[in-house]
């Protein structure tokens, strides 16, 4: 079997989640019997990737893989010519749309749609015409791909009620297959410890969406560390102080870590908040519990799927409520042996050996 897998989030933002599931399903395929695997990718004249990826002969720009145009030749011209070309079986679109016209009678196009929060949700734009822009293209897009999909590939059962509510006809094509995270990284890879990093601290990954939750979330934060200054730890976030309109010189700013990095300042945190209000898997909190880091969570959305049992939980609307649990959670976190093992095994049902079990199956169903 021939799969073409779509690489452009790789190309454009690497360190993003997208681009590490793009990663790990490239990964899980080429360990398949009988499978060739095609990367296909739009990319600058120079880039790397133009050495063992199928891309456009005309160059793109990093930064404008999401525009409209850029995506229209890629999808539209460049991949029905080039897929059929090769006789591919299947195409694989890694970034919640982007299938290209039908392939032939024979060739199944496959969606991976990791949320629907670009139709649900406002997210966060340079304008109110770019939101308005964005909106419309991604409702147009994911809606045609939705349809056009032999098969929808959502990371929880939460993605999968959410998108089936809203598109009734599709729901028969969905399956569930959970977001990939390799254990044996984040238990042993390599880390390096950033610059800065307090004593002690607790650790929220990822900013940038107002679906994250972080002022609120802050807020709370200073109202416990008001409340009782000697046992709150400070707080650590992995983002970009310009996600929190302000001025914040009681937080400390992680931004554009490497692998290495993370590793080591997830190991470190005392706990991982994750304080978003909707969220379509929830990645960092798997990769705490790989790194045997305790985790407190908001109730709600895919969180009650990936969220290690026994951890605290909090209503994401109930401000007073998440500074009365901080309090309760100030004292420095002892790690037990068992305990360790317990967040590691839980984390170990979306090791890469699952992964691949389940997305064989699903192959094997296209098949």
């Amino acid at each position: 079997m021939r799969i073409a897998l779509d690489f452009r989030p790789v190309t454009a933002a690497p360190r993003s989640g997208m681009a590490r599931q793009a990663l790990a399903m490239e990964a899980a395929l080429r360990q398949r019997p009988g499978t060739e695997v095609l990367l296909c990718t739009a990319a600058p004249a120079d880039h790397p990737h133009r050495q063992f990826a199928l891309c456009p002969a005309a160059p793109s720009p990093i930064d404008g893989l999401h525009r409209l145009g850029e995506r229209l030749r890629f999808e539209w011209r460049f991949l029905p010519r080039t897929l059929a070309a090769r006789d591919v079986d299947v195409y694989i679109a890694t970034i919640n749309m982007g299938l290209p016209p039908r392939l032939g009678n024979r060739a199944r196009r496959v969606l991976l749609l990791h949320d629907v929060f670009q139709l649900t949700l406002r997210n966060r734009h340079g304008s109110a015409l770019k939101e308005a822009v964005y909106r419309l293209t991604d409702w147009l897009g994911i809606a045609y791909s939705v349809r056009a999909a032999d098969a929808i590939w959502v990371p929880s059962a939460y993605t999968a009620r959410e998108l089936a509510e809203r598109f009734p006809a599709a729901a028969a094509k969905v399956r569930v297959l959970p977001n990939a995270v390799p254990q044996s990284p984040w238990r042993d890879g390599p880390q390096r410890v950033p610059a800065g990093l307090p004593p002690r601290y607790w650790l929220v990954v990822g900013t940038r969406e107002p679906r994250k939750n972080i002022a609120w979330f802050v807020q709370a934060w200073r109202n416990a560390r008001r409340l009782a200054p000697d046992s709150v730890p400070p707080l650590v976030l992995v983002g970009h102080p310009a996600d929190l309109p302000g001025t914040h010189d009681d937080l400390t700013w992680l931004t554009d870590l490497d692998d290495a990095e993370l590793r080591a300042t997830l190991r470190g945190a005392e706990r991982l908040w994750h304080p978003s209000y909707a969220e379509g898997f929830g990645l960092p909190v798997i990769e705490a519990a790989a790194c045997g880091t305790p985790v407190a969570t908001a109730l709600g959305t895919a969180l009650d799927e990936v969220t290690p049992p026994g951890s605290p939980r909090f209503d994401a609307h109930d401000g007073p409520g998440l500074t009365a649990l901080m309090q309760a959670l100030a004292e420095p976190v002892r790690r037990r042996g068992e305990g360790l093992s317990e967040l590691r095994d839980w984390a170990r049902r979306f090791d890469a050996p699952a992964y691949r079990e389940r997305l064989d199956a699903l192959v094997g169903e296209l098949a």
